[in-house]
């Protein structure tokens, strides 16, 4: 049994072990009224001034239980004041919001309560906000879990330590058990209530706790803290997953236009556990609420980058985040609904004799036009570079990107090629396809689509005079397209 002097110096090295708070900083003390709560804050009063924390007391009182919550109310302010601690209370009318958003009455209560906390926080500059869970909380969470069905980031159950907005919420007393509680609340005569909802079984946590927990623990009577140990544990190598996992994606990932790319040989060169991670860090990068997942999905996508799965796939994620596998390229984007996409507008620039530079942001990418004296001309250094008979070009030229029943008679070949079946022969990416430029003279004939393929017309012979020397040049936003030189 932990002595009461033991109390202020275990929770104290826990503090700096765990970095819960800095010397001079305010915390805000979520209070219910229960003796997890009122032991909080009783606890933290004696540490403040070795510590030198500034504490505010926050209450909640959710309106699901008339008087006997208004009693709770009333009795933590009345023991804020006796401590000498700002208390700053809130009535909200649960039932009544829970009919107007449809919420189940657990995710609503958590709603308005989080919300009034970190407006508590603001109000008073607070750095942190202390949460009374404990290491019995901590067992019946991870059974849950396991119930539901979890991964093994789940297994970590509650984190002692968490950053949400600008605030970091704390639990102090999450490797203290309920029973130590009760008999510290005892020995300093600190008054709590007992709440009533506590002992219904229509929430799930109150079967768990009434009946499951003690079903399970006539098998084994440490089985609480052995679903504690496990959480200690699992949350020490998730924590050491989750760098490794940070680390992979900033060597990896490139940026995509409304979302990210990934080589899907560097995804297959990780072990699976990491493959899986990754793909969760990129749709929560990219704004998808990973917490809903399915694992479903994550092995889809990754079961999509594997050798023998298609070349080019698409995938709808969910909340308009969407997968696409384009050969070695793996693409997750999310829908921007108030942005025209090429798709659905296309793109096309007049190019008259006079141009020198023109800038196509739906492909991303600029070209120049360049006039040399034909013996002086440079040869073309890739396929983003062609020469053309400046004489024999049909002006205006216009960039553009492809139309359906766009054909090219490809220089070297006879008769005429499909620019679609042109996009497939190079593995251009069924993304890429429909912004890529494609530059006609005034006659409507295709004569080059940089990086691919040029025409047979206005070649440059020994007899030309003057030549055009276009160069397509791709910005760093479109590394897709440097895939094709």
């Amino acid at each position: 049994m932990r002595k009461v002097d033991d109390w202020l110096s275990e929770l104290s090295t826990l503090a700096r072990e765990e970095q819960l708070w800095q010397p001079g900083e305010t915390v805000v003390v979520a209070v219910s009224g229960g003796p997890d709560s009122m032991a909080l804050l009783h606890l933290l009063h004696r540490l403040s001034g070795q510590e030198r924390l500034t504490l505010v007391a926050a209450h909640v009182d959710h309106g699901f239980r008339g008087e006997e919550s208004a009693r709770e109310a009333e009795s933590v302010r009345q023991y804020a004041a006796l401590l000498g601690i700002p208390c700053e209370t809130a009535l909200f009318n649960l039932p009544a919001y829970i009919e107007e958003t449809r919420m189940n009455a657990q995710a609503a209560a958590r709603e308005k309560r989080y919300a009034f906390l970190h407006q508590v926080a603001h109000t008073y500059g607070a750095a942190r906000i202390a949460l009374a869970h404990h290491a019995d909380d901590q067992a019946e969470t991870v059974l849950m879990r396991v119930v539901r069905g979890t991964g093994p980031g789940g297994l970590a159950g509650i984190a002692i330590r968490r950053k949400e907005k600008n605030v970091e919420l704390i639990r102090p007393l999450l490797r203290t058990y309920k029973a130590d509680i009760l008999r510290y609340c005892e020995q300093w005569a600190i008054p709590f209530s007992q709440d009533s909802s506590n002992g219904q079984k229509y929430y799930f946590r109150n079967v768990v706790r009434l009946d499951v927990l003690p079903y399970l623990a006539s098998f084994n009577p440490q089985f609480s803290q052995s679903l504690v140990r496990l959480a200690e544990l699992a949350s020490a190598e998730d924590d050491w997953l989750e760098q490794e996992t940070k680390a992979i994606f900033e060597r990896h990932i490139a940026p995509h236009s409304e979302g990210c790319q990934l080589n899907r040989k560097a995804l297959l060169g990780l072990h699976v556990a990491l493959q899986r991670r990754l793909i969760k860090l990129i749709l929560s990068y990219i704004g998808l609420e990973t917490e809903t997942t399915s694992f479903e999905s994550v092995e889809t996508i990754r079961i999509a980058a594997s050798d023998g799965a298609a070349a080019t796939w698409s995938f709808d994620v969910g909340s308009g985040v969407r997968f696409l596998r384009e050969y070695d390229n793996l693409v997750f984007t999310r829908a921007n609904k108030g942005r025209m996409t090429p798709e659905r507008s296309g793109y096309a620039y007049v190019v008259t004799r006079d141009a020198v530079r023109l800038a196509l942001p739906e492909a991303g990418a600029d070209l120049s036009l360049e006039e040399w004296a034909g013996v002086d001309a440079p040869r073309p250094n890739n396929r983003h570079e062609a020469l053309f008979d400046a004489d024999s070009l049909e002006f205006p030229l216009t960039v553009r990107n492809r139309r359906p029943g766009d054909r090219m008679q490809v220089l070297g070949l006879n008769g005429t090629k499909k620019v679609q079946d042109m996009f497939v022969d190079e593995r251009v990416a069924p993304s890429r396809r429909e912004v890529l430029p494609i530059v006609v003279d005034a006659n409507g004939t295709v004569l080059w689509i940089p990086g691919i393929r040029r025409s047979r017309h206005a070649q440059v012979m020994e007899t030309t005079s003057r030549v055009i020397r276009m160069m397509m040049r791709v910005n760093l936003d479109a590394s897709a397209l440097n895939q094709l030189e």
